[in-house]
């Protein structure tokens, strides 16, 4: 069940009538109200998909993961492959795909990419309604002859991923990729729409050195951080170096080589 603060209640509703047995199950799933004449979000259910919805005179437009169109398939086409600064972040070189474990994956726009270069992805998503745009993303992206072959390779778990890197079963991921939710401002419209609906229900992620610790305790070969590119490291040991971008920065913590 989730949690809601003051400020952001929520609930789910179809659309259209058609998709009123599944907004019942999604109700369900995540122990939501489908009648909430108070609720400040509003997770709706129709035939683009799962989307998340503010509601109020000056609310956002709807948020929801593509994989297929929009911003994705641009970059997918477009993004520069693997001379991409997370490509050489995590580590991807000629005959070198790491595994790799996004434990930030928001919606899963990064792993996407890495998804797309040819790494086996897993994604860990801790919040339950963002989770949810993510499950009904890949799900939706698994219909789509170009993609499926992509989102194939990206597994989503559940749970606090702290919690998941502590306990993990099997073969541990090599590469472990960490995008905190971090207290500062981006001007682009997308982001500052996303981040007004995602912020209240999230916050600021201010575990993220227990995060670091749990992914460094884990990774076989090295942790990705990426931060806004004038913040401060997160506390705790030291990267031993970064790669910086125009807004944004990865901070390397390296643990043994990748070698083809």
């Amino acid at each position: 069940m989730i949690e809601q603060a003051a400020g952001s209640r929520i609930k789910v509703e179809a659309l259209d009538e058609a998709y009123q047995a599944l907004a019942e199950q999604w109700a369900e799933r995540l122990g939501l109200p489908l009648d909430e004449p108070q609720a400040d979000f509003a997770l709706q259910i129709g035939d683009q998909g799962l989307q998340l919805q503010q509601l109020g005179p000056d609310a956002p437009g709807p948020v929801r993961v593509d994989f297929v169109e929009g911003g994705a398939a641009h970059r997918r086409l477009f993004g520069g492959g693997t001379g991409q600064m997370i490509a050489k972040a995590v580590g991807i070189q000629q005959g070198v795909r790491p595994r790799v474990l996004d434990a930030t994956a928001g919606l899963g726009k990064d792993a996407f990419v890495l998804a797309s270069l040819g790494c086996e992805m897993s994604l860990i998503e801790r919040q339950p309604l963002i989770g949810a745009l993510l499950e009904d993303g890949l799900a939706r992206g698994l219909d789509d002859f170009e993609v499926a072959p992509i989102v194939s390779r990206m597994h989503l778990l559940k749970g606090n991923s702290i919690e998941v890197m502590r306990n993990w079963e099997g073969e541990p991921p090599q590469v472990i990729y960490l995008d905190p939710m971090f207290p500062h401002r981006e001007k682009t419209a997308l982001v500052k729409k996303e981040m007004r609906l995602f912020r209240p229900l999230v916050g600021d992620d201010n575990d993220a050195p227990a995060l670091l610790e749990a992914a460094l305790a884990l990774a076989t070969h090295r942790v990705v951080v990426k931060r806004p590119r004038k913040a401060p490291c997160i506390a705790g040991p030291k990267p031993s170096h970064a790669l910086d971008g125009k807004s944004s920065r990865y901070d390397i913590y390296p643990k043994k080589a990748l070698k083809p």
